[in-house]
């Protein structure tokens, strides 16, 4: 846990300390797109910042592999450097598209060249545990078909939900924490060395959010872009694809007898292998609903639009950081409910918790003007936002000119001293209409 924990830290620090001369250069570059229809930004807001996360993701390889712990996942397994590979390339692309805006239908085809350079160095998915039957090999079209549709479809949805600031990097961030431990419990619980490589990958993806972020927060300052989207995408599909084709539900040994009955009754154990995109199951339901959203109104799949489910979130009356929380809180409910229920599969407490869990949520989405208010001995110490509003000082209107000879008649006051319609002079003029001044 140490070296996965350096290795983390030092990938964070890397994009953190690069995020800030990489947003001068794309201040100085122009690739500030001016703002679209279906942004909520106010102000240009340069992108590239994937450029200070790829250079995040190689200093974490660089580190782990001259770690003693860490360097035999490079001697045993090729999983590494096909996604360095397969991550140059999507980074490359998503760089030109950041500038120069490419066709969709040119990115798609580098996303599944990208898979396909992954697969051919060894990072596929070789066979699945399925519940009743047993493990099924696939043949090499099978699994690469397969470990293709499941690249191309994370880094959509994670491209799609990356709407608002800080919000792809803190959902990806959760789903790969959730991923993380579960792998760390394969790789060191059961002391299976095929589940280390996955353990790496989301140790350095963890590590590329949380250096992100600081930067991304409401408001951002620089924009992850599609050369930052595609790639945690990428990478969080190539942990999916390692610790579910290449890690053997055999080598557990948790049950006696056949693989069928081994697997059946080892289910819950495999949860996270079986739905592994349960972790991104937010973004992975926008994609369903944009897509059928589009299609039914005659538009392209890749169209742009306001649908989004963080879009209705603003729209019903949430604030921009109380709908990225929203969504934070519902990725880290279904990733670690699932994570919990896969470790301890018979205890109820874990389905009450998550029912009640998800109450809570619902109230959340239900009361999009609530703010909270904090009591005013406390204000000084938290944001603007939750003070209590002082009100506004009345400004006086200022007095009308009298005229050089009128006569000067005080106006009777009313309560305090104010006027019965509001503030006006104390005097008015007493000349009758037509008398020359």
């Amino acid at each position: 846990m140490r070296d996965y924990l350096l290795t983390l830290c030092v990938t964070a620090a890397v994009t953190y300390l690069l995020t800030g001369p990489v947003r001068k250069f794309a201040i100085a570059t122009g690739a500030m797109p001016e703002i679209r229809a279906r942004d909520v930004h106010r102000e240009p807001t340069p992108r590239l910042g994937g450029i200070a996360m790829f250079f995040g993701l190689c200093a974490g390889l660089l580190v782990a592999a001259h770690l003693q712990n860490l360097g035999s996942v490079f001697d045993l397994s090729n999983e590494p450097r096909a996604l360095l590979s397969g991550a140059a390339l999507i980074w490359l692309i998503g760089v030109l598209d950041d500038k120069f805006e490419l066709d969709a239908l040119i990115k798609l085809g580098a996303q599944m060249i990208s898979a396909g350079v992954m697969v051919a160095q060894g990072l596929t998915i070789l066979w699945l545990p399925i519940p009743g039957v047993g493990v099924v090999s696939l043949t090499p079209g099978q699994g690469t078909l397969l470990t293709v549709a499941l690249v191309v479809l994370t880094i959509n949805a994670v491209n799609f939900v990356d709407g608002l600031d800080g919000l792809a990097a803190g959902m990806v961030c959760i789903a790969a924490t959730a991923f993380f431990l579960y792998a760390y419990r394969l790789w060191y619980g059961y002391t299976i060395e095929a589940a280390a490589p996955a353990t790496l990958f989301t140790a350095i993806l963890i590590g590329m959010c949380l250096g992100f972020l600081p930067h991304n927060m409401h408001p951002a300052r620089i924009f992850m872009g599609d050369s930052g989207s595609m790639l945690i995408g990428l990478i969080l599909a190539a942990s999916a694809i390692s610790i579910t084709g290449q890690v053997d539900p055999d080598v557990l040994k948790l049950f006696e007898g056949s693989t069928r009955e081994a697997t059946h009754a080892a289910l819950p154990v495999f949860i996270p292998l079986l739905l592994p995109l349960t972790i991104i199951a937010i973004p992975m339901a926008d994609l369903v609903l944009a897509i059928v959203r589009r299609t039914w109104k005659g538009q392209s799949p890749f169209a742009a639009d306001r649908g989004h489910l963080h879009h209705r979130l603003l729209e019903i009356g949430h604030s921009h950081s109380r709908a990225v929380l929203i969504m934070y809180f519902w990725s880290a409910l279904i990733a670690f409910g699932t994570l919990a229920y896969s470790v301890h599969s018979t205890s109820m407490w874990i389905v009450l918790g998550v029912v009640a869990l998800s109450a809570i949520g619902l109230v959340l989405l239900l009361m999009p003007r609530f703010t909270p208010r904090a009591p005013r001995w406390a204000e000084s110490v938290v944001p603007p936002r939750y003070r209590r509003r002082k009100p506004a000082p009345v400004a006086e209107a200022a007095p009308e000119p009298v005229a050089a000879g009128a006569e000067r008649v005080p106006v009777p006051a009313g309560i305090n001293g104010a006027t019965a319609i509001g503030n006006r002079a104390r005097f008015t003029d007493r000349r009758k209409a037509g008398t020359p001044s």
